[in-house]
């Protein structure tokens, strides 16, 4: 661009800006001559100077004027009060509008006042003012009276209802053992004066002991419907408030309660929450909840024994309660609610499928095989789910395909069919629990193998299920380190036929660990350590009493310990490893067949050992 372009250029820009600059100027002027203000208005109204005129929305007022006013016959104005413009010149304009001297004029009309519309925030901010000064003032100070206060302080328990009152011990299968220590307590409130001549005691309380789901509250409601008497439940929670003493408070008329309806029974659910270990504290302090202990102490041992009151409390958490409360005198008895064995598992079934129609090939023995570790709570709804699938698939009863549907379901969660998988991930799940199935076939010791699947259920890309043929109390030294063995069959298949490892055996190993660590530092099945127990015995942390315990060996035992778990989990490596390369074939066939059909039978899968040219195997190694 040369000089006298960029000379041009400026020189238009410039002229460009004068005009601007002029034309606003004019505008200005023109604005500055006709602005007015209100007094004038009103007087070229009153003058009668104003032809005819408009106001807009926005209370603009333009007029047509008879004559030029600075210059111009058409002025404006901006109202800032239409209603004062409407009240004062409204009965002029239609005046002069009658004798033609306004020939047009257009306005809106003003706003009728809506006193509703203004009161109602008013009256909306008093009722809220109001509530407050109830809630806030009345119910604390004013309304705190001694009625009040002692419906605070009152055990918020709970009666037993009519449908409660019909569960007896037959409703309550796979606890036998459990059923006869509570047998009685049922007898001694029935009929006390048989125990009383012979001098006897009934035990005041009776703690029962177990894991989640396993029927404590079941037998406590059991016990009250076949005693036929008063049963009071509350939550150990339900004792623990904001304010001060209303926990020991609760704790008193609760057993006031229990004396006037006397004989009865007093359930405390969960009565950990109320009955941890007294000076466990992170300050160690006394405070609200260990003082509704010292209540509750007092209170089992100031009734009598024969009064006709017995306490029933359950508890998962029996090792963090206070000494003083399970002492003879208070909870004399302690009975434990275990996961019920094979027998007790089928007993379970038949109450939970009780009016349901099933199918005549369901083998409720053959599902109660299948389920060890099962609690009732889980069977229930095992059949609950069975019965779930079956309505979602229109069938006018449950099958047992429908049952060990939901067995797995249960145990690993719904299928995520939809998920889509990469190829290279799809083969590495398939290789990854071939690996384990095989292992888990080679090992004598090991349960068998019920289904393979490579579809993702949870948080699982796949599972190779093994359900053990029997209930086992006790486990070997044999039996644990084939454990370990078969959980490191996938990360070993995965290097063995993909030359790659993934994260995908994380919690097989992490497993694996954990087996290695308590075989040595809890169950004492070291050969190099030695019969020593270097744990606690509390598998679950308590922090108040976890803080307070050091650790009862050295660094130098510390380190032995780790290197006779990483020992055991090499040693189970090796032997992994030399499996599934004598298995090579069988870990190929069941991969292949995986990527093929997606789920491998524990049948079909026996077929890869003792018949592998079946036809359902034709050409599968023909695809690596």
């Amino acid at each position: 661009m040369t000089r006298q372009n960029k000379a041009s250029g400026f020189s238009f820009v410039f002229l460009v800006l004068v005009i601007v600059v002029c034309l606003s100027w004019l505008w200005q002027a023109d604005t500055r001559g006709t602005q007015l203000d209100y007094a004038q208005v009103y007087q070229l109204f009153q003058q009668e100077r104003v032809e005819s005129f408009t106001i807009d929305a926005n209370n603009t007022l333009t007029m047509n004027l008879t004559d030029e006013l600075n210059g111009s016959k058409t002025v404006r104005y901006r109202l800032h009060d239409f209603q004062l413009f409407y009240d004062q010149l409204d009965d002029l304009v239609k005046e002069q509008s009658a004798k033609g001297i306004i020939k047009s004029y257009d306005y809106p009309p003003p706003e009728s006042t809506n006193w509703l519309e203004v009161l109602l925030p008013w009256l909306l901010t008093a009722v809220v003012l109001a509530l407050m000064w109830y809630f806030m003032i009345a119910r604390t100070q004013g309304g705190m009276g001694a009625d009040r206060m002692a419906k605070f302080g009152a055990a918020r328990t709970r009666m037993l209802t009519d449908k409660d009152k019909k569960v007896t011990f037959e409703d309550v299968a796979g606890a036998d053992e459990e059923k006869e220590e509570l047998q009685e307590i049922v007898e001694f409130l029935k009929d006390p004066k048989k125990y009383i001549a012979l001098g006897a005691r009934i035990p005041k309380g009776v703690l029962l002991v177990g894991p989640p789901g396993t029927g404590k509250t079941l037998l406590a409601k059991a016990v009250a419907g076949e005693a036929g008497v008063g049963f009071l439940s509350i939550s150990g929670s339900d004792f623990v408030e904001l304010y001060v003493g209303v926990g020991a408070s609760r704790v008193r008329d609760l057993f006031d309660q229990a004396k006037k309806n006397s004989p009865a029974i007093v359930f405390i659910d969960e009565i950990d929450a109320v009955g941890r270990q007294r000076g466990t504290g992170l300050g160690g302090g006394h405070d609200e909840r260990e003082q509704t202990l010292n209540q509750l102490l007092v209170e089992m041992d100031g009734f009598a024994a024969n009064e006709g009151v017995v306490v029933l409390a359950a508890t998962n958490r029996a090792d963090v309660l206070d000494p003083a409360l399970l002492r003879p005198g208070r909870f004399d008895r302690q009975v434990y609610v275990g996961l019920p064995d094979i027998r007790g598992r089928e007993e379970i079934l038949r109450v939970h499928v009780r009016g349901k129609p099933l199918s005549e090939d369901v083998d409720l023995k053959r599902l109660a095989q299948g389920t060890p570790g099962f609690t009732g709570a889980d069977l229930e709804n095992l059949v609950n789910e069975g019965a779930l699938l079956a309505a979602r698939k229109g069938h006018p009863y449950i099958s047992m395909e429908d049952l060990k549907e939901a067995e797995i379901k249960v145990i690993a969660g719904p299928e995520k069919r939809s998920r889509v998988i990469p190829p290279h991930e799809r083969e590495l799940t398939a290789y990854h629990e071939a690996g384990h199935a095989v292992v888990m076939h080679a090992l004598p010791d090991h349960d068998p193998v019920t289904q393979i699947t490579i579809v993702p259920r949870g948080q699982a890309g796949g599972m190779t299920i093994s359900l053990p043929e029997e209930d086992r109390s006790y486990l070997s030294k044999r039996y644990m380190e084939d454990q370990i063995v078969a959980l490191l069959g996938g990360r070993v298949a995965e290097k063995l036929c993909l030359g790659d490892i993934s994260t995908g055996a994380s919690n097989d190993i992490q497993r694996a660990s954990q087996i290695a660590r308590k075989m040595v530092a809890s169950y004492g099945m070291s050969d190099e350590i030695g019969t020593v127990s270097f744990e606690s015995g509390h598998d679950e942390v308590f922090i108040g009493r976890t803080m307070a315990q050091a650790r009862s060996y050295s660094e130098e035992v510390a380190g032995l310990i780790d290197e006779e778990v990483k020992s055991i989990v090499d040693q189970a490596y090796a032997t992994c490893h030399r499996i599934l390369e004598e298995r090579r074939k069988e870990l190929e066939l069941t991969a292949q067949y995986l990527l093929a059909h997606e789920t491998m039978q524990g049948e079909v899968f026996a077929k890869v050992f003792t018949n592998p040219d079946d036809e359902e195997f034709q050409g599968l190694l023909d695809h690596e």
